[in-house]
């Protein structure tokens, strides 16, 4: 294991932080960190997340642990051989077109998607995701676009979420400015 990068988030619509680091294994990529922050129904929450990546950036598993409120949190997401998504070892119908795994209560996935891509300035495109819903305890598609509008900066749309901004990117794809959401501080 080699570590690549690391970063410290700050929340701005909720109080909270995010700590997470990306680490090559081999050929594969994978991304670890713990986020502590208030949900948006005002319970505390702390989960512990790991994003396993093959060497093209195509998710292979995931795992989300922890807790929101009084509610324990344990969450083993995989995509199968079949690319069918998998959330606790049931089939989650619907999402084989879905290559990213999103988690979203924190920045640290779009990560993935960045990297995947690899869009050159101008260049844009439409990425279906399999968005970890912690409030229904499920996966569901996620629409989402992104155009790469210059070093370090991608115009991101979630229409599902109302969501339009440009995110910052720091050299080594961690969002460092998503705006009204998180902020790197380190």
């Amino acid at each position: 294991m080699q570590t690549i990068a690391t970063i410290f988030w700050r929340r701005l619509d909720a109080p909270g932080h995010d700590a997470c680091r990306l680490e090559r294994h081999g050929e594969s990529w994978q991304l670890d960190g713990a986020a502590v922050f208030q949900h948006t129904d005002g319970r505390p929450a702390r989960l512990d997340y790991r994003v396993y990546c093959d060497k093209a950036w195509h998710t292979k598993w995931g795992r989300v642990r922890g807790w929101v409120g009084s509610g324990q949190v344990d969450f083993a997401i995989a995509r199968n051989a079949r690319g069918d998504w998998t959330l606790n070892d049931e089939v989650v119908p619907e999402m084989g077109h879905c290559i990213d795994l999103d988690l979203g209560f924190t920045p640290a996935t779009n990560l993935v998607q960045l990297r995947r891509l690899n869009l050159k300035k101008g260049e844009a495109a439409d990425v279906p995701v399999a968005w970890m819903d912690l409030d229904g305890d499920s996966l569901a598609a996620v629409a989402q676009r992104y155009t790469r509008q210059g070093d370090g900066e991608y115009a991101y749309e979630s229409p599902r979420f109302e969501y339009k901004e440009t995110l910052k990117v720091g050299d080594e794809g961690f969002v460092t400015r998503y705006p009204g959401l998180w902020e790197s501080v380190s």
